[in-house]
């Protein structure tokens, strides 16, 4: 299984990314996918979730600003991140578990990807 991230990069405090996580061969509508992020020195931590049955969750720090969205047909996660603040920078992850439900523990997913760093400058 390959999990593949892409979108990241730099971007003025204020403005939008959209991260996108494709999958071969599992198929993200019989998973739970999550998006993590990591900054140096920190724990990795849930930024938003997907079920398979579509309902997302989202850390506090981000709600109202990332929207995260599943495309079946295309078989990818997406992670539409808005209002970004310097504090998002971070290498964001896309990992997918078994299960019905988000997880919010990074040992809890099977799959993960290599990263893509995100960079926000004040």
């Amino acid at each position: 299984v390959q999990l593949a991230e892409s979108g990241g990069g730099l971007v003025q405090a204020g403005g939008s990314l959209r991260l996108s996580c494709a999958a071969f061969p599992l198929t993200f509508s019989r998973y739970a996918t999550g998006w993590f992020r990591q900054a140096p020195g920190k724990e990795r931590e849930l930024v938003a979730g997907i079920s398979w049955t579509g309902r997302s969750e989202y850390a506090d720090s981000v709600k109202g600003r990332f929207n995260i969205f599943r495309d079946n047909d295309q078989n990818s996660v997406y992670l539409q991140m808005s209002s970004l603040k310097p504090e998002d920078t971070a290498v964001y992850y896309c990992a997918a578990a078994s299960g019905s439900s988000v997880y919010s523990r990074p040992s809890r997913y099977n799959y993960w990807g290599q990263g893509t760093q995100v960079t926000v400058s004040s």
